[in-house]
């Protein structure tokens, strides 16, 4: 076995490179369209299969694993609320891709509403601020990576020149919040850097680990719905996670696992290419709908 090839644990403190920190996507691209791709492509609902796992990457950063764990905010906990979390969050990714100027300005208000209480307390040992622009770029980012990865297990590994087509209209998923234009990378291989970079940062203590494997047991939906689902999640969750994250989160993934997860996307791949585009994308124009329905009757939007 060559030195390349040894295998490496939680223990290296090597920085994390990009089989490190992104999944193996092994077939390549099989176009639906010959025009350049867009984000949008991806609001596939298959988009949505790895968002336990897209969660469980944002927490890794300890100032939101925190944020998130200790927030006083009940209307939004994922564990006490996870349906209507779950709404306002894909309604989030639907206006911060699909939305207006305006659209994304009432959505950021109401956002900005729910996180003014989102802060540590003083003297608490992790500090975080919902308004933390550091912290809402690795939630963004996080966000892209989910979507570049199902649409890529789906469609196939896109060339360099797709893959910058497919990044140019991202930088909404954070700008849509805090983040400034000019904070998010310029071109894909900018983003490559920081990614890499911003997962050394991506550290699990025993507190927030816990959360998450709540999260991963499906605990915050009763019983009789978490059966049936649970194991089904486990896999897709471990199987969205990149080697850094399972590490961290203490996960076992296999040769065998990751060529079921493969197989299993390419059938899905397969069969996704005779549903039609206005069903395969249907959620998030519904999400639209409802959130410029309340928007006109001035209801809450968060």
């Amino acid at each position: 076995m060559t030195a390349a090839a040894q295998p490496r644990d939680h223990r290296d403190t090597t920085a994390p490179n990009a089989d490190r920190t992104r999944i193996h996507i092994s077939t390549s691209h099989r176009p639906l369209t010959k025009r350049p791709l867009k984000l949008s492509d991806a609001l596939d609902f298959w988009s949505f299969a790895g968002a336990a796992a897209n969660v469980a990457m944002q927490m890794a950063r300890p100032g939101v694993g925190y944020g998130v764990a200790e927030s006083k905010v009940e209307s939004g906990s994922l564990m006490k609320h996870p349906w209507k979390r779950a709404r306002t969050t894909t309604q989030y990714l639907a206006v911060a891709i699909l939305g207006t100027d305006e659209e994304r300005a009432a959505y950021r208000e109401a956002v900005n509403a729910v996180h003014r209480h989102v802060r540590s307390a003083p003297g608490a040992p992790v500090k975080y601020n919902a308004f933390d622009r550091d912290l809402q770029m690795w939630v963004a980012a996080c966000l892209y990576i989910g979507f570049e990865d199902t649409y890529q297990l789906l469609q196939g590994r896109m060339s360099e020149e797709q893959a910058e087509a497919f990044y140019a209209s991202s930088s909404t998923l954070g700008t849509t919040l805090q983040v400034t234009e000019e904070m998010w990378p310029a071109t894909r291989k900018d983003f490559d850097e920081y990614w890499n970079r911003a997962c050394e940062q991506a550290v699990l203590d025993d507190y927030v680990r816990s959360y998450v494997d709540d999260l991963l047991e499906l605990r915050m939906i009763h019983w009789y719905l978490r059966l049936p689902f649970r194991k089904l999640l486990q896999f897709l969750t471990i199987g969205f996670l990149a080697p850094h994250f399972r590490e961290q989160m203490q996960l076992k993934w296999s040769a065998a696992d990751q060529r079921r997860f493969e197989h299993l996307f390419v059938f899905v791949g397969f069969v996704n290419r005779f549903i039609p585009r206005p069903l395969r994308h249907g959620g998030s124009h519904a999400l639209m709908a409802d959130l410029r329905i309340r928007m006109r009757r001035q209801k809450q939007l968060v």
